[in-house]
């Protein structure tokens, strides 16, 4: 038998939300269904999807997918795609550690042994930027990620892209390669002066150069310069990112798999970019559970450029990074600049499940920043 019996969500410092699905045989699958700011929402979207997959057989991942995505009536979005990807999630590696082998073996094996990654520096108002930089390189790093500016006005002063044009010549004097994350904060007046500003010093990529509600505007700004232009981690899908392959609007696809439907839909939408030659990088500032999941469909993607990881990031605390909650950390070193494909049974990570019990008795309540700019009206985070 292998039947779901239990599906429990725990929300975790630093801003995490885990789940655990275990069968009525005893067999157990861990995901990661982290929204961020918004985990007691997701929590919530739980609920429903427990009442429709409990008694299903666990092994049927397409089948409980699609129901949980087409029979709730509404489909899509944040909420509702971050509970099926966390579930999506637990579910591969259940089966996984049934079989004894890794999720990569069971979506036709790895195409790579090792994946570049990279780490964040300079918080959300980016600072000390090439001593931050000299840190990640001793960590085994190279390559980071910051953000390119501060928050900024629709229509800015020179000053500010002159600010951010100086941060990454300092970085990038140190030897490492940056990308530049506009984390949507940039609207369309800055926006191509900033790219264009921005494009002799060769950022390695830059992100969510706008809202990701710009599809044309954003198209036009990636035809017109010849930085890689990524955006992906407010796309929920493959039919949401489909537009954006379209227009030629993308270089770099981010899905995040604790957003976009976990495992088997990122999987496809990878797949998906690969048609419109298209590299994939999912985005994960997350936990190491999302973690895993992105190195599993990263190891059998052929248009895997790097992967985002969070060890250390601004939003993690003192008391929980991202192997707080691992046994065996040993599996995420990072050397000359990546991992090794994870080659564990499931996920390829172990979670300590004490700890985890022991952290989602006080959960966490995480919400980004709200910033404003000089008269007092909302800025974007």
């Amino acid at each position: 038998m292998d039947k779901i019996a239990r599906l429990e969500t725990f929300i975790v410092a630093p801003r995490w939300l885990f789940v655990r699905i275990e069968t009525d045989d005893g067999a157990v699958g861990w995901g990661e269904a982290s929204l961020e700011g918004h985990a007691e929402a997701v929590a919530g979207a739980m609920e429903a999807a427990r009442d429709r997959i409990t008694g299903l057989p666990a092994g049927r991942i397409e089948d409980i997918w699609q129901l949980l995505y087409r029979m709730g009536f509404y489909r899509g979005g944040p909420v509702l795609m971050s509970a099926l990807s966390g579930i999506d999630q637990a579910l591969w590696d259940l089966k996984g550690r049934r079989l004894g082998v890794p999720v990569a073996d069971l979506l036709g094996g790895r195409v790579r042994d090792r994946l570049r990654v990279y780490a964040w520096i300079g918080g959300d108002r980016p600072g000390d930027v090439a001593e931050a930089a000299a840190a990640r390189r001793e960590q085994g790093f190279d390559a980071v990620k910051m953000n390119g500016t501060e928050d900024m006005d629709w229509l800015d002063s020179p000053a500010a892209v002159d600010a951010a044009v100086e941060r990454l010549e300092t970085v990038r004097a140190t030897g490492i390669d940056v990308g530049i994350d506009f984390h949507g904060r940039v609207h369309r007046p800055m926006a191509r002066q900033l790219v264009h500003a921005l494009a002799p010093h060769r950022p390695l990529f830059v992100e969510e150069v706008l809202l990701s509600e710009q599809p044309e505007a954003i198209a036009q700004i990636t035809q017109g310069t010849g930085v890689p232009i990524a955006l992906g981690e407010r796309l929920y899908s493959r039919w949401d990112f489909r537009r954006f392959f379209e227009l030629g609007a993308i270089d770099i696809a981010q899905p995040d798999l604790s957003h976009a439907g976990g495992i088997s839909e990122c999987r496809r939408i990878a797949a998906m970019a690969e048609t419109y030659d298209v590299a994939f990088a999912p985005h994960c500032p997350l936990g190491p559970l999302a973690l895993a999941a992105c190195l599993q469909v990263s190891a059998v993607s052929p248009n895997f450029v790097i992967q985002e990881i969070s060890l250390g990031i601004h939003y993690n605390q003192a008391d929980a990074d991202l192997l707080t909650y691992v046994s065996n950390p040993e599996v995420l070193a990072v050397t000359q600049g990546s991992v090794a494909a994870l080659d564990g049974p499931g996920l390829g990570i172990d979670i300590d499940e004490a700890r985890v019990r022991e952290a989602a008795a006080s959960p966490h309540r995480w919400r980004n920043p709200v910033w404003r700019g000089r008269d007092g009206s909302l800025r974007e985070w």
